[in-house]
C-alpha cells in the first residue's frame, strides 16, 4: 500500500501547472487562440495591403501587430470594412473613449445593415480585446466578404453531380455556418448549398482542372500531404508546379513547396506554417487567398 505522503496526482516541480486533464486542455486551447490570432493578423494585413494611396487612400494602410490590441479602437475595423466593401466609413478621428466606441459601433452597425447577425459580439468586449470575441468577429467578416461572395460567383456551369455529393457534408458545422446565404444566386438558389460546400466545390473543380484523383472532403485532413494546395496552384498556373513530383516527397516538403511558389510566384501572403497544425478556418482563409 502506498505511504500517506504519495498522491495519485502528477508529480510538478514548484512554480509549474500540473499536467491534468483541465489544464492540458486550457494549454491547446491557448495554443490554438494564438494560431487563430496569428492566422486572421496575416489575412487582414494581406486585405489592408491591397490598397495603396495611388487608389485615392489619403494614408499608407495600417499594419496589424498585435490583434486583440490594434482591434480596440475601431479604426482598424473600419479600415478593413473599407477595403472589403469598397465603401466609404465614417469615423471619429479623435483617441478617446468615446470615439473608440463610436467608431466600434459603426463597424458592427454595418455589418448589421447587411444582415449579418452578431450573436454575443458587443462593443464593451471589443474594447476590453476579448480574444474569443474578436477572433469569431474576424470570421464572421471573412465568412460574409470573402466565402460568400465566392459562392454567389461561381459558375452555374459546374458539373451538378458534384454539387450534390457535397450534401452528403455537414451542413451543421458551426466553423463554417453562415447567416446570410446569397439565395438570389443561382448556386443557393438550387442546391442550397452553404458557403463551406461552395468552396469545397471551388476547390474540386480545380483538382479536377489540374488532373488530381484526391477526394477533397474537408478543409482539414484533406490537405496534410500537400497535394490538394499544389492542386489549386497547378490550375491556376500548370508551369509552376510539378504534380508528378508530389508523390516522390513528404508531407512537410509538398506544404512548403506550395507555399513557396504561391508566395513568390503569386504573392500570396504565407499565412499558414508547413510544421503547423492545419485548422480549418486556417486552410480556408489560405485558399481563399488563392481564389481571390
Amino acid at each position: 500500500m502506498a505511504s500517506g505522503s504519495q498522491s495519485g496526482d502528477a508529480p510538478t516541480e514548484p512554480g509549474h501547472m500540473p499536467l491534468d486533464i483541465d489544464n492540458v486542455h486550457m494549454l491547446l486551447q491557448v495554443e490554438q487562440e494564438q494560431i487563430q490570432k496569428r492566422t486572421f493578423t496575416n489575412w487582414i494585413n494581406a486585405q489592408l495591403s491591397k490598397v495603396s494611396p495611388a487608389q485615392g487612400q489619403k494614408k499608407p494602410p495600417c499594419v496589424v501587430l498585435d490583434l486583440f490590441n490594434d482591434i480596440r479602437d475601431g479604426s482598424l475595423l473600419l479600415d478593413l470594412l473599407e477595403v472589403m466593401s469598397g465603401q466609404q466609413m465614417s469615423r471619429e478621428k479623435g483617441r478617446g473613449f468615446f470615439q473608440h466606441r463610436s467608431n466600434i459601433e459603426t463597424a458592427l452597425s454595418f455589418l448589421r445593415r447587411k444582415s449579418i447577425k452578431l450573436v454575443n459580439i458587443n462593443v464593451p468586449d471589443i474594447m476590453d480585446g476579448k480574444p474569443s470575441i474578436i477572433l469569431g468577429l474576424v470570421w464572421i467578416i471573412i465568412l460574409h466578404f470573402h466565402i460568400e461572395e465566392l459562392a454567389s460567383t461561381l459558375s452555374f456551369s459546374s458539373r451538378q453531380s458534384s454539387m450534390e455529393s457535397l450534401t452528403s457534408l455537414d451542413s451543421h458545422s458551426s466553423t463554417f455556418s453562415s447567416s446570410t446565404p446569397r439565395r438570389g444566386s443561382p448556386l443557393h438558389a438550387r442546391f442550397r448549398i452553404s458557403a463551406k460546400k461552395a468552396l469545397l466545390l471551388w476547390v474540386r473543380e480545380q483538382c479536377h482542372k489540374a488532373g488530381c484523383t484526391l477526394n477533397v472532403k474537408d478543409f482539414k485532413s484533406s490537405w496534410r500531404s500537400g497535394v490538394a494546395f499544389l492542386a489549386v496552384l497547378h490550375s491556376l498556373r500548370p508551369d509552376m508546379v510539378d504534380m508528378s513530383r508530389a508523390k516522390t516527397r513528404t508531407n512537410r516538403q509538398n506544404l512548403e513547396e506550395a507555399f513557396r511558389i504561391a508566395e513568390q510566384e503569386l504573392q500570396i501572403p504565407r499565412l499558414l506554417e508547413p510544421a503547423g497544425e492545419l485548422d480549418s478556418q486556417h486552410s480556408a482563409c489560405y485558399i481563399l487567398q488563392s481564389w481571390g
